[in-house]
């Protein structure tokens, strides 16, 4: 993933990723985006408020037009960049689908724009009245004045005045050979909210009663001292880190006791469990944070289903190495046999990179699903952590306080809430520290509001959990007074 920030209100960032032949998003960190900053800014200003996602690199997938419908059709409003040696990106942006269905297309947010280096402002052409698009054919990209990728070779034709009126300097220079060819989805970001979508009080005050609430949380079974928590979620999605930015808000500084990275491997590859104190030689936060492998994609890879079970169940201990090749097996070394209420887990929270949702493919669903069905028999709560929204949406980058006011973030909160099967009020953003030395007090409330809710969650947990020991003691009784009559 690349990411770029601008100075300007309207700064965006671009999502690298493309999609396989089957039509699955997948990561390819190799694969980045040509587009200098320069170039993305001014880009950016004919698209308004937009995130860039690449699908597709011609350098990479092939100049042909197979290569570049298996991977752009069906994928929405796209803009295409074209890259020659005369120093010019131009290319075309269309808010319809590519569909290889052979008719014509009409759009009128249609465009053909042009970008050099010698140009202040972009080029932007819009089309002819009465005219289509583009032809939507099986084709490259035919635009009519501008056809992409003729013959499945690096080239385009320039037709000035037919669909759209240019000059060929003006557009491309005159030179059509292609250096490289890219293909874009754009994906609107949308306005804030009139209202937020879930009230927070900003203040100092409300960090403090946050702060004090949780350093008095008290489990409702007596022998239970800490509310013990699982974070689970993909490689990279910020689990580490979430217990470092919890870490670093009660410590009062910043802090790196988990190890974090940004490998396209789970840089976690032991199970951990970790205290937290209100300041440095401070009282002991009645919360353990567990951080554990990262899922990933391929079935034998990244955490395995059994392993966590066993760490639901408590018997994984502390710092075990996990085996790529198989679960913790009962007589080995790092099996915990004898387990208590406190070895247990008594919530599990999802975490996710809102920058990734729309790249969780079938592969990761199912995995979640399988996992919360599992999670689900064992009866524990479970809730869901968006991170990364400031780098999701520009409008939450300028001010985290508008988390709540962006309709992106809104809207991945529900897309989340509804592929993974969790309730939206089970969904919180939240924004780790990675680049920080100094702690925001906006972002403290977010987290602290994150692990008050885990706390209630558990609460739950240690309630269902006094209800059963209850109804045990209750059939106990009842069977004692059967066998004395």
């Amino acid at each position: 993933r690349l990411h770029h920030s601008y100075p300007t209100a309207a700064a965006q960032w671009i999502l690298l990723h493309f999609t396989s032949a089957a039509g699955l998003p997948s990561v390819m960190s190799v694969v980045t985006s040509s587009l200098s900053n320069d170039q993305q800014k001014k880009l950016l200003s004919l698209l308004g408020h937009v995130r860039l996602h690449l699908l597709y690199k011609a350098s990479v997938h092939d100049f042909t037009s197979g290569a570049f419908h298996s991977r752009c059709d069906k994928q929405g409003p796209t803009v295409i960049a074209a890259y020659n040696a005369a120093g010019f990106i131009f290319g075309a942006y269309t808010s319809k689908d590519y569909t290889k269905g052979g008719g014509e297309v009409n759009d009128e947010e249609a465009f053909l724009y042009s970008i050099c280096a010698e140009e202040k402002k972009p080029l932007r052409v819009t089309g002819i009245t009465g005219k289509c698009a583009f032809t939507d054919g099986e084709g490259g990209p035919d635009y009519g004045g501008l056809v992409f990728l003729c013959d499945d070779k690096p080239e385009v034709t320039s037709n000035p005045g037919t669909n759209f009126h240019f000059k060929a300097d003006e557009m491309h220079g005159g030179d059509l050979k292609l250096t490289e060819f890219e293909v874009y989805r754009a994906e609107r970001l949308g306005d804030l909210l009139v209202k937020p979508w879930r009230s927070i009080q900003w203040t100092a005050e409300r960090k403090q009663q946050l702060k004090t609430h949780i350093l008095g949380y008290k489990p409702d079974i007596k022998t239970v001292h800490q509310a013990r928590v699982l974070l689970v979620g993909p490689v990279g999605a910020g689990k580490s880190s979430f217990f470092n930015s919890i870490n670093s808000a009660f410590r009062g500084n910043m802090t790196s006791q988990a190890i974090a990275g940004t490998a396209g491997k789970s840089v976690t590859t032991q199970f951990r469990t970790y205290n937290i104190k209100a300041g440095k030689g401070g009282e002991a936060v009645p919360l353990i944070l567990c951080d554990t492998m990262g899922l990933e994609e391929k079935a034998d890879a990244g955490l395995d289903i059994e392993d966590l079970v066993n760490i639901y169940k408590g018997h994984i201990k502390d710092r075990y190495q996990f085996s790529p090749s198989a679960p913790l097996a009962a007589d080995a070394p790092g099996y915990r046999y004898q387990v208590t209420l406190n070895d247990t887990i008594h919530c599990v929270v999802y975490v996710v990179d809102t920058c990734k949702v729309s790249l969780l493919n079938q592969n990761m669903l199912d995995k979640f699903a399988t996992i919360r069905r599992k999670t689900n028999q064992l009866g524990i709560p479970q809730m869901l952590l968006m991170t990364k929204v400031d780098e999701a949406c520009p409008l939450v980058s300028e001010d985290i306080k508008n988390v709540y006011r962006s309709v992106y973030i809104q809207r991945k909160a529900r897309e989340l809430s509804e592929s993974l099967g969790i309730p939206l009020n089970c969904v919180l953003p939240l924004k780790n520290y990675s680049e920080e030395l100094d702690l925001d007090q906006d972002s403290d409330i977010l987290l602290f509001t994150a692990v008050q809710q885990m706390l209630n969650y558990a609460d739950n947990f240690f309630e269902n959990h006094v209800t059963e020991d209850q109804e045990l003691e209750l059939y106990r009784s009842s069977n004692m007074r059967i066998n004395s009559n």
